[in-house]
């Protein structure tokens, strides 16, 4: 039976099946390589969830419209979570065995992240945590299932107090500032704290801790204490409507949008858009890429997939932020897969098992993300067993009252010297608490 998309209904929302191979159940097994999804376009962050979603999922029709990964096409099931760690847990469960196995999971949540971790290993499914998750699973020693591929929001803490260093004059003139910390009190809003508490140590500067509750509207108390306080810098670790919102009590207060920094998750056009012209001047971290409607790879899914009505979410966003996020998610799973086929067997359907020793050996220099469309929206990727991050890269983007733009050509990378002890320290802590012994580079080539 010749399928291009099945629509099944279950008990925590829409669940989208999607397949351009004709075959049988069985045989699809042996045919079809399965990517589970987890999404949320319904709930509170939907408007953010909903565009990293439409990427996703448009890569992994795009890659089957080019022939698949060298012949072997690609299957996908989403799956609601509402952006809730126990939905999210619910649809692994439900999903991670289907179609002959999961390729791989991207939470698309720092709680869901973590409540996996211990599962993938048993289950032997890879999880891509690409720009969030756990910051110490970058030591893949020890965390040999996760890939927090691109960067950490330890990296993203670094390179936001650099930024703000050379804002200042030199990381000299950091001393007796005072930053303050806007974040989503959840795993996801807490990760960047050790890290600025350390630097803030390092440098003699303040930090101020302001956690924001789910799902973010209510920050009136907040920023009468950011107004009480007045810090010199404000750094947003908001997700959904929390940005927004943030946006909007820092203009009613007064205070200045160009002295706020978020996080790459609060760096978007559903965070900004309804603002408009009263965030201009807030900037934010990007994950490498930033809006990228003039990308070839952009181009390609238009002229591939939304020019015959084949695309996912509306065309117009297409190149937005989070729509090539997930793209790029989308696209580094896919690599990985390429990557192992080299491996075990160019044409054939890869296991997780297999898959993780792609991820673990993804290299993906300059030219070949050129000649696959990403000329000029990324940097190169090289990961190790014992580095599962790969890149950590970052640059800044200012939104100017109408779309973000890059206001400096400058390239940000997070300082190892800092983080490299902490996450070693951080990791290795949990392989005592989980009585794990790390991986050795030999036992990682085997």
């Amino acid at each position: 039976m010749n399928l291009s998309k099945l629509v099944l209904t279950a008990s925590l929302g829409a669940i989208a099946l999607s397949s351009l191979a004709t075959a049988p159940a069985v045989a699809q097994q042996a045919k079809e390589q399965y990517f589970p999804v987890l999404v949320y376009r319904t709930g509170a962050y939907a408007p953010n969830g909903a565009p990293w979603a439409n990427g996703y999922v448009d890569y992994l029709k795009l890659v089957n419209a080019q022939g698949g990964i060298n012949g072997v096409k690609l299957i996908f099931e989403e799956c609601e979570t509402g952006y809730a760690t126990d939905r999210g847990v619910e649809c692994y469960e439900r999903l991670k065995g289907k179609h002959g196995g999961a390729t791989t999971f991207q939470p698309l949540s720092t709680g869901v992240t973590f409540a996996l971790t211990e599962k993938a290993p048993k289950d032997k499914i890879p999880l891509i945590t690409a720009g969030y998750g756990r910051s110490e699973s970058t030591n893949g020693a020890i965390f040999t299932w996760n890939f927090p591929l691109l960067g950490t929001y330890w990296v993203g803490a670094d390179v936001a107090i650099q930024y703000i260093a050379k804002k200042e004059g030199g990381v000299d003139k950091l001393k007796g500032k005072k930053i303050a910390l806007v974040y989503h009190d959840s795993p996801y809003g807490k990760e960047p704290i050790p890290v600025l508490e350390e630097l803030g140590k390092k440098h003699a500067f303040q930090v101020q801790l302001l956690p924001v509750a789910h799902p973010g509207v209510e920050q009136k108390a907040t920023w009468l204490q950011i107004r009480q306080s007045k810090p010199d810098y404000v750094l947003l670790w908001g997700w959904g409507v929390m940005n927004s919102t943030a946006l909007r009590e820092a203009q009613a207060t007064g205070y200045p949008r160009n002295k706020m920094l978020g996080i790459w998750w609060a760096g978007a056009e559903p965070d900004v858009k309804d603002v408009g012209e009263g965030a201009k001047g807030y900037s934010a971290l990007t994950l490498q890429h930033g809006a990228e409607h003039n990308s070839k790879i952009a181009k390609d899914v238009l002229a591939a997939l939304h020019a015959k009505g084949e695309g996912t979410g509306p065309k117009e966003e297409v190149g937005d932020v989070l729509y090539m996020r997930g793209l790029i998610s989308a696209m580094l799973a896919v690599e990985g897969v390429r990557k192992a086929q080299e491996r075990y067997g160019k044409g054939k359907v890869m296991t997780g098992e297999q898959v993780r020793w792609g991820l673990e050996h993804l290299d993906l220099d300059q030219k070949k993300l050129d000649a696959m469309g990403f000329a000029g929206v990324m940097r190169p990727v090289q990961t190790s067993c014992l580095d599962h991050m790969g890149s950590s890269w970052v640059r800044i983007q200012t939104w100017n009252g109408k779309k973000w733009e890059f206001v400096s050509p400058d390239w940000y990378q997070a300082d190892d010297k800092t983080l490299r002890p902490m996450v070693m320290l951080a990791s290795g802590k949990y392989a005592e608490e989980k009585n794990l012994t790390p991986r050795t580079p030999e036992e990682c080539n085997k």
